[in-house]
């Protein structure tokens, strides 16, 4: 079946503030299942609280919105429920780098095979815009009213670090590169971080639409940029006068499924269910 992007529509609206960024990233996940031709019962969309949290609810996808910073120890337990699943995260910069780091990190170094969509708008927006971990040092928030004291975390060289095979910077405002970044992440084997410059119109007046247009460029406009090369990845992601997006970094490794010792031949989704007792479980327990 071809499919069309109205496929992958509700019948809910979503109510972001007008101008969020969010809109942006919905219409490219939306882009890019399309063009990748899959059918939206083979996604699974997992997201956190938050802004980003209400993704599922605006996909027509499998999809669970989950407890804050838990999205990714969700998502992994439907992939390995279910390996025929195409397996998203959308969760924000507050769930991913704060409450969520540890899920983050085991999940990175397990090289789960899943795409994880980081909206990083540098503020807990759904809660009046308190500073999280990527916010600037000196930023003033209802959380910092004397200015952030931390030096904010750098996601691109905090994955790189922790042996990621696919790790890659997106823009919300552009959402053709940011559409081809979600399919090259889909279609990779094994765990993909796509950290997202998401504007926050509401509660980030600095990290604006006009403050990304002149901060960002494109990697893959750079002549001879190899994204096989993990030091001048390292090297771009610690770049700090402008802001690179795209793919930093890609390599090919074994996924945590295949190299699981236990994984059965047979999916734990396709197993019979009708007659399982588990009169003993309750009773050791209960």
């Amino acid at each position: 079946m071809v499919q069309d992007e109205k496929n992958f529509n509700t019948v809910a609206q979503p109510d972001w503030c007008p101008g969020c960024g969010n809109f942006g990233i919905q219409v490219a996940m939306k882009k890019a299942f399309t063009n990748l031709d899959l059918d939206p019962d083979s996604i699974a969309v997992i997201s956190d609280i938050g802004c980003s949290g209400k993704m599922p609810h605006w996909l027509n996808t499998y999809g669970l919105h989950s407890l804050h910073g838990r999205a990714v120890a969700a998502a992994s337990g439907v992939k390995f429920a279910n390996r025929d699943l195409r397996v998203l995260v959308s969760i924000g910069d507050g769930g991913a780098y704060g409450i969520g780091l540890n899920h983050l990190l085991q999940a990175i170094r397990r090289n789960i095979d899943m795409t994880v969509l980081v909206h990083n708008n540098m503020v807990y927006g759904l809660t009046k815009g308190q500073m999280t971990p990527t916010s600037r040092k000196g930023f003033k928030t209802p959380s910092s009213p004397f200015g952030a004291v931390e030096e904010p975390l750098n996601p691109v060289t905090m994955a790189l670090a922790a042996g990621g095979s696919f790790v890659a910077r997106g823009y919300a405002g552009d959402v053709p590169h940011l559409t081809m970044l979600i399919e090259e992440g889909i279609k990779h084997s094994g765990f993909s971080l796509i950290d997202i410059f998401q504007p926050c119109v509401t509660f980030n007046k600095e990290q604006t639409y006009a403050y990304y247009l002149k901060q960002l460029y494109k990697l893959e406009e750079e002549q001879g940029y190899d994204r096989g090369n993990w030091e001048t990845a390292m090297q771009k992601a610690r770049q700090n006068d402008r802001w690179p997006v795209g793919i930093f970094y890609q390599a090919g490794r074994p996924t945590y499924e295949e190299e699981d010792p236990g994984r059965a031949e047979v999916p734990a989704v396709k197993l019979p269910v009708e007659n399982i007792d588990i009169k003993a479980v309750m009773e050791r327990y209960f």
